[in-house]
């Protein structure tokens, strides 16, 4: 095999047909022979052929190598365009699947470059947005965890970004509605413990350490437990607020009542007006520090004892006054009582020790909530008895008044006394239905209480029947009065009717009878009777069948007997001025 090669231009350049030549000639000088020059020749180019092979295997391994580096570097593209979520980076890489490898290569490495960059900067936030997402779930869980979050690189789009940061949001304003929750829980606990007189911080930090008042706001607790253990606390407090505030108006409440009792001074009550003044306030009304303190609690203990021991030496002023008050009651509802035999129980229960001395204040106080109910269910029948006797009163005066023979002259306030008749006309023409509806009424009290109504000892119905039966009498006496007038004056009317066809020179037609005279007949006949009738009540006393038949004397303003007032016309009948009397009413 020959092996042609065009000489080097250049001289003394060594090339592949230099070194032939150089070779044939030592052959020729050492003068080898064809066959062994053959031999090396195609030994030569057995090696030759191995230099090539292996630089084509070289070539072609360096070629594969760049198709596996282009291969790897197009798969990471696609992989970090995937995991980023944005192909809109794809367009700006010049399409050279044309060209070489090494031109391919060329265009990929920058956008793989800016993929990288843009995917470290990804990471990044995904990891500060997860760490602080893991912080704010650690704070409301309660503990704090110092592992890294590991951030999922096969998905790093904008979309799961938003997705955390969403996340995170709704964490950043749940961890402050917990903290706004929590600052509130402490100032209520501050509240209470002020005016419960507890120390405060003691209070908090018993729930968590960082609830003190040296704590940064953002660095206050906000776990569940926290949350918890603080509405357990208030809810703690606030009983302890309600159960301490109740007390207090108890002890309060007692304070007053034996003050009252033993009439203390008010410079002394002043004392404890720190105590009083909360006795009917409600839970939230109580704001002042200290109000509810233990120590206020047991000061005002102190005083109640001291004056329930006070009160036990004063026993039987205390009791006489109970008992003056009870009496005081019945008086005003007119319930006869037996003062003395009570004020003589009393003693004997005081000096014989057998009662205690809240027992028997007790006791009284019972009885004066007794007789209070009681006056107030008699009250409705005692005001219409009232108004009856009143009117009863009225009905006197214009007895009196009709029997004045010169209730119609000009004298000084004859016209006051005019209108007040008019008036008592009018109330002592409403004494029947007074009468009918207070007899209805005291019978159903009657009836609901099983038990007779007494006006100061004498039952009302009793009075009621007396007063109908007086009336009765003062008509039939009115009548027989009315018939024996009539008698009376029969003749007169017939003398002054013969008279008066014949005129008389010494006497007038128009002459009447004196009015002395007169007035003299009138009393002689009516007035001593009716007067008589009104005793009992001008007297103010009146004879009521009491118990057994036996009649007993009440000395009060009782009604008068007469029912019926006079008439004009019964007036006239007494009086020779009766038509006068008409003239004169009809314009005072």
């Amino acid at each position: 095999m020959v092996v042609t090669d065009a000489e080097s231009p250049l001289l003394g350049e060594i090339t592949c047909g230099t070194l032939l030549q150089k070779l044939q000639e030592i052959w020729d000088e050492v003068g080898e022979s064809d066959e062994e020059r053959d031999k090396l020749l195609l030994q030569i180019e057995q090696e030759c052929l191995g230099v090539y092979k292996k630089k084509v295997e070289q070539a072609a391994k360096s070629r594969a190598e760049l198709l596996q580096t282009l291969s790897d570097a197009n798969a990471e593209l696609s992989s970090l365009t995937t995991s980023l979520g944005d192909k809109t980076s794809l367009n700006g890489i010049p399409d050279k699947s044309s060209g070489t490898i090494k031109e391919q290569l060329a265009a990929i490495a920058p956008a793989l470059e800016q993929l990288w960059q843009q995917k470290e900067e990804r990471v990044k936030e995904f990891s500060d947005v997860q760490s602080q997402i893991q912080k704010i779930c650690g704070e409301i869980a309660g503990g704090l965890s110092s592992e890294v979050p590991i951030v999922d690189e096969s998905d790093l789009s904008l979309k799961k970004l938003d997705d955390f940061q969403s996340q995170l949001q709704e964490l950043q304003k749940e961890k402050s509605d917990r903290l706004q929750k929590v600052l509130e829980f402490v100032s209520t606990v501050h509240d209470l413990c002020a005016v419960l007189g507890l120390d405060f911080l003691t209070t908090v930090r018993e729930v968590h350490p960082s609830l003190d008042e040296e704590t940064g706001v953002q660095s206050k607790s906000i776990s569940n437990e926290t949350l918890s253990r603080l509405a357990k606390t208030v809810l703690t407090l606030n009983d302890d607020k309600k159960q301490r505030l109740q007390k207090l108006q108890e002890l309060a409440t007692q304070l007053i009542d034996l003050w009252n009792l033993m009439d203390t001074p008010d410079e002394e009550r002043d004392l404890f007006n720190h105590v009083t003044c909360n006795i009917s306030a409600s839970v939230d009304e109580v704001t002042t520090p200290g109000a509810l303190a233990r120590d206020l609690i047991n000061q005002a203990e102190v005083e109640v004892d001291r004056l329930d021991q006070l009160k036990a030496s004063r026993m039987k002023e205390i009791a006489f006054k109970k008992q003056t008050e009870l009496e005081e009651i019945y008086g005003r509802a007119h319930v006869e009582t037996s003062p003395e035999s009570a004020r003589e129980r009393i003693m004997s229960l005081i000096d014989s020790g057998n009662v205690e001395p809240t027992e028997l204040l007790a006791d009284m106080d019972s009885q004066i909530a007794k007789a209070k109910e009681e006056a107030f269910s008699r009250k409705d029948i005692l005001d219409r008895v009232e108004k009856w006797m009143s009117a009863c009163e009225e009905e006197s005066w214009l007895e009196d008044y009709n029997r004045d023979q010169n209730r119609y002259s000009a004298s000084r306030g004859a016209h006051l006394n005019l209108k007040r008749a008019e008036k008592a006309r009018i109330l002592v023409s409403k004494i029947p239905a007074m009468v009918d509806t207070l007899v209805a009424k005291t019978r159903a009290w009657e009836e609901e209480h099983s038990m007779s109504f007494a006006y100061d000892g004498v039952p009302l119905l009793a009075m009621l029947d007396e007063y109908g039966m007086l009336r009765q009498e003062r008509e039939d006496e009115k009548r027989r009065l009315r018939e024996q007038k009539k008698v009376q004056e029969q003749p007169h009317i017939e003398q002054d009717t013969a008279f008066s066809t014949r005129p008389s020179p010494a006497r007038p037609v128009s002459a009447k009878k004196p009015v002395g005279a007169r007035a003299n007949n009138g009393g002689a006949n009516g007035a001593p009777s009716r007067r008589l009738s009104l005793n009992a009540s001008q007297n103010g006393s009146r004879s009521i069948a009491k118990g057994g038949g036996r009649r007993e004397t009440i000395d009060r303003p009782a009604a008068p007997t007469n029912y019926v007032a006079i008439s004009k016309e019964e007036a006239a009948a007494s009086s020779p001025v009766s038509g006068a009397a008409d003239h004169v009413s009809a314009s005072p």
